[in-house]
Parts: C-alpha cells; structure tokens; sequence
C-alpha cells in the first residue's frame, strides 16, 4: 500500500531529523512496516522516491535486517536462531517442529533468522523480539499459545526467569 498524505507528513518529519537523508532509511522502514504489518513493494518504492535512493538499495536494506518483513506476517512473530551455538543445540529441529506446528496458522509467522545474540539460552527464540530459551519444540508451543491466549508470558534471559510481560499480539518491531 502507497503511503498516504498522513504518511507523507511524518515521513518528512522524520527525514528532517537527519543531516542527510538516507539516514532516515530505517525509521521510514519502521513506518511502513507499523502500518502494514510488513513492508509493501509500494512502500519501498515511495521511501525510495522520498529519499532519493534506488528501489534496490531500499530493498537491499530491507531484506538485510530480519526485523522487516517483506510479506504478510501473523500478529505473532516467532524467530528461531539456527546459528551455532543453536544449530548444535537443536535449533534447526526447533524451527521445523514450529513450521510444521504453525503451517497453516496465519497468525504466527515462523522465521529463521541468524544470531539473535543469546548462545546461552541455545536452542533460543523469540516471539515478537521477546527472548525464550532454551527452548523444546513442545515447550515452544505452550510458549506461544500463552501468547496466543493473551496469557502473562515469562521471558528467560541467560537461565533467569524474568517478569511476567503481557503477551501483546501486536507483531512489534525492534
């Protein structure tokens, strides 16, 4: 979807922050994402137009950071690492047991994604950038039907249980 004259004004306010304009490249990405859920071919297009940038670089930027998404994702975000530390750990078999789990629920979107930078929670993932692990694939499934349930989720941050957080169904960015 094309931005809309709202979505003009801030992306102008927020291009103005910055002593160049390509700065601005992430924030933009972030509005777009905020209004749709992901980032449209339309609006790559139209913050490539507003930042006077090639299409390609915008999508270049964009299909870098996992954060933006370049298809429609559920309200619930599920990223599991299958680096390293995770993939000795049983990440590779977390992330088919939770594709398999969620293949037709359009509401969780499963991902894989590179480091996520918590080695000592291995197998590690997160559920809206919220951090989980070490994590079983039947655990992760409980974890995310807290989530799914509206439920008090605990997050586990290098083996310590942390508080509660309401496990928002808003598919969030970092």
């Amino acid at each position: 979807m094309a931005f809309t004259d709202a979505d003009r004004r801030r992306a102008k306010e927020i291009i103005a922050r910055y002593p160049h304009a390509k700065s601005a490249l992430l924030p933009l990405l972030h509005l777009a994402q905020d209004r749709d859920g992901w980032v449209t071919p339309d609006a790559m297009e139209e913050i490539a137009g507003l930042l006077d940038l090639t299409p390609a670089l915008v999508l270049g930027t964009c299909s870098f950071y996992t954060m933006f998404k370049r298809e429609p994702a559920g309200s619930l975000v599920v990223s599991v690492c299958t680096n390293v530390s995770c993939l000795v750990n049983g990440g590779p078999s977390l992330l088919e047991g939770l594709r398999a789990h969620y293949a037709s629920d359009d509401d969780v979107f499963v991902e894989e994604v590179e480091c996520i930078a918590a080695c000592d929670l291995a197998p590690v993932m997160q559920v809206n950038y919220e951090f989980h692990g070490p994590v079983a694939p039947d655990a992760a499934v409980d974890v995310i039907g807290q989530y799914q349930r509206g439920e008090l989720v605990a997050r586990t941050v290098s083996g310590t249980s942390l508080p509660e957080t309401a496990g928002s169904k808003s598919g969030g960015t970092a």
